[in-house]
């Protein structure tokens, strides 16, 4: 299993230097691959390029470059771009957001994400493999018809015919299709003693492509926090989870709340969503369960989290991304070298 380190997006209380301290920090240790991420705030692939100029080995991956906010082409074409500025170090993590963002912000329906995706993915590996990009899809048609496009092809050659690409899935129908279409697989809320049912979808989509589920990277993006007691840990991690899981979708769509039920929290996803959707976040936070947050993070002191990482790797997960709850930049840094250390001690790492 291999360290990776998860950025998210640019807040109110960060800066993209700190974030730049952070991933060369990441680089230092050996880490494997740093992400950034893009909701309706900073983009992703602009703060990859720039950490990518200042980095050295490390790999930088979007988590996501959002579907409904650029064509198939234009994500092919930043993607390829990366992928040279950084001599070849760019993962391409795609995902469809939510209605709210997508029809809300993009102003892109929602409907039928998943043939959706299939569609764009098609269009990525066609362009950045440099063939002939032509295609006839539902949701897409290259060129348009009984006009003066033509069908073209991507003009330079980037280091890589194949870039890998994840998809960021919750849903068990979107797990199968990143294990026939994708190179990996971008999840949130893993717990390991759960993993089993997500990876049996992963791998129906693996067979159904003919292939098996060696060589597949899975790439949960787990809450770290460094201390002597679990349950103030834990504390720093509450507010995050109230957000997705009661107010990242609206009431009848939450992907997040979905899959908080389907791992036995029904009743109390139920009661954060409530609250929250009441501007109660407080509350919600209150309401969502200690045993929850600890299945799905690395809380406490090194030991404690290099047994965490043990099961990890015992539950599939190739590439371990941690994001950090910290106050500083400072300590931040030390957290990933804490998150290194429990690593080496765990006996898991690559």
């Amino acid at each position: 299993m291999r360290l990776g380190l998860n950025l998210g997006y640019q807040t109110a209380w960060s800066t993209p230097a700190d974030h730049l301290a952070l991933a060369q920090e990441a680089d230092r240790l050996g880490y494997s691959v740093v992400w950034a991420a893009e909701a309706y705030g900073s983009d992703s692939p602009s703060m990859l390029a720039w950490m990518a100029g200042q980095t050295q080995r490390i790999d930088v991956g979007s988590a996501v470059m959002q579907i409904p906010a650029r064509t198939p082409a234009m994500t092919a074409m930043t993607a390829a771009t990366i992928d040279s500025l950084s001599g070849g170090r760019f993962r391409l993590g795609l995902g469809v957001s939510g209605p709210q963002v997508s029809e809300g912000w993009h102003g892109v329906r929602f409907g039928k994400p998943l043939a959706r995706t299939r569609e764009y993915v098609d269009i990525v590996k066609l362009a950045v493999g440099r063939k002939e990009v032509a295609y006839d899809g539902d949701f897409y048609t290259l060129p348009l018809p009984d006009g003066p496009g033509k069908a073209l092809r991507l003009g330079f050659h980037p280091p890589r015919e194949h870039i890998p690409i994840y998809l960021a899935a919750v849903g068990p129908k979107n797990l199968e299709l990143a294990g026939e279409i994708a190179d990996g697989w971008l999840a949130v809320f893993y717990a390991p003693d759960f993993a089993q049912e997500q990876l049996a979808a992963v791998r129906a989509g693996r067979v159904r492509a003919g292939k098996e589920l060696a060589g597949f990277d899975v790439v949960p993006s787990v809450p770290v926090v460094v201390g002597d007691d679990v349950n103030s840990c834990a504390e720093l991690v509450r507010w995050y989870a109230a957000l997705y899981v009661g107010g990242m979708g609206s009431r009848q769509q939450n992907f997040y709340n979905q899959l908080a039920t389907r791992m036995g929290y029904g009743d109390a996803a139920r009661e954060v969503q409530e609250l929250y959707l009441a501007k109660r976040q407080r509350d919600a936070a209150a309401a969502v369960p200690m045993e929850f947050i600890d299945r799905t993070s690395l809380l406490g002191p090194k030991e404690r989290i290099a047994e965490r990482m043990r099961e990890y790797a015992e539950a599939g997960v190739t590439t371990l991304s941690v994001t950090l709850f910290t106050a500083d930049p400072d300590t931040g840094v030390r957290t990933l070298r804490t998150a290194a250390e429990a690593l080496e001690l765990s006996g898991v790492g690559e």
